[in-house]
């Protein structure tokens, strides 16, 4: 199977990282000065599940068709990063958006058709070093995906999942795609809305007064909305997400927050505005949804002035 990776940030770094090593065939589709960086230096990447430094394929734009595309990119590169991977979309090619919330899938299918997009989603906590490594910072690297339609060719997720099972992470075919990656777009726009609003780590919230109130009035507000859209929270999900947002001395936060903090920019529409403009559609009061959103705004209104 000839893979496609668009970037080489924490997401497609990572998990690109571990297909190369396992043998596979992955080309990374990198900005210039990354692709030069990288097809000089290798890839290198540091992990308690075991570190890597490899030789891997770079290009800098794709003229023939691929069997899967991995899309890592940032929600507010997505139409940049589309562009960029037209021409490796063959009539059987699938896309895998590895992306937080839901938006984006609209978008791709209408690039390139709903049997061609698998629905996907990673729970991983990983980032980059200065010098441009990929760093991973705990053992947990789930990699969820499934299929939304029957495949345009001969490989569907059936196909990637063998694929998958010959690299060194933990990847799940999942039944219900979509359910999963509803689970998350609640967890994400709790955390995201919530840590950046309050520019705290959950610990710093629940320390205070009515801090763990708002991470649960906050949560319940999101799970309303998963409801209202047939994909209600399941026991499981509502159990570990509701002992993440009250943990105390937790220094768990949103990536959004170090984003915010660092001055960059944010996925903020595409996951907090999002999820306000479903609750707003299914007339479902959002408060803490609303003033994480307001608060969301006027950083990036502050950053574009």
């Amino acid at each position: 199977m000839r893979i496609l990776i668009l970037g080489a940030g924490g997401i497609g770094g990572y998990y690109g990282a571990r297909l190369a090593a396992a043998g596979c065939d992955v080309t990374f589709l990198l900005r210039p000065g990354s692709a030069q960086r990288i097809g000089r230096d290798g890839l290198k990447l540091t992990s308690v599940r075991g570190d890597a430094h490899l030789p891997v394929r770079v290009v800098t734009q794709v003229e023939q068709a691929v069997d899967l595309v991995i899309l890592s990119c940032k929600s507010y590169d997505l139409e940049t990063a589309i562009a960029a991977v037209t021409p490796a979309v063959g009539p059987t090619t699938l896309v895998l958006p590895l992306l937080n919330g839901l938006r984006h899938l609209a978008r791709l299918d209408q690039a390139f058709g709903r049997r061609r997009v698998l629905g996907g989603m990673c729970n991983i906590s990983v980032g980059r070093a200065a010098d441009g490594a990929i760093e991973h910072y705990n053992r947990y690297d789930e990699l969820r995906f499934g299929g939304r339609a029957e495949a345009p060719g001969p490989i569907d997720a059936n196909v990637v999942a063998q694929v998958f099972k010959s690299a060194y992470f933990h990847s799940v075919l999942s039944a219900d795609i979509a359910q999963d990656m509803w689970e998350k777009f609640v967890f994400i726009a709790t955390l995201a809305g919530m840590t950046c609003a309050l520019r705290s780590d959950i610990g710093g919230i629940v320390a205070t007064a009515p801090g763990e109130q708002l991470m649960r009035d906050a949560l319940a507000e999101c799970q309303a909305v998963a409801v209202a859209n047939g994909h209600p929270v399941r026991p499981l999900a509502h159990k570990l997400a509701t002992r993440a947002f009250t943990e105390k001395d937790s220094t768990f936060a949103a990536s959004m927050l170090r984003d915010l903090q660092a001055g960059h920019c944010t996925e903020a529409e595409h996951i907090v505005g999002d999820m306000v403009q479903c609750a707003a559609a299914a007339g479902l009061p959002h408060p803490c949804l609303r003033m994480a959103l307001c608060h969301l705004q006027v950083y990036e209104q502050a950053l574009a002035a």
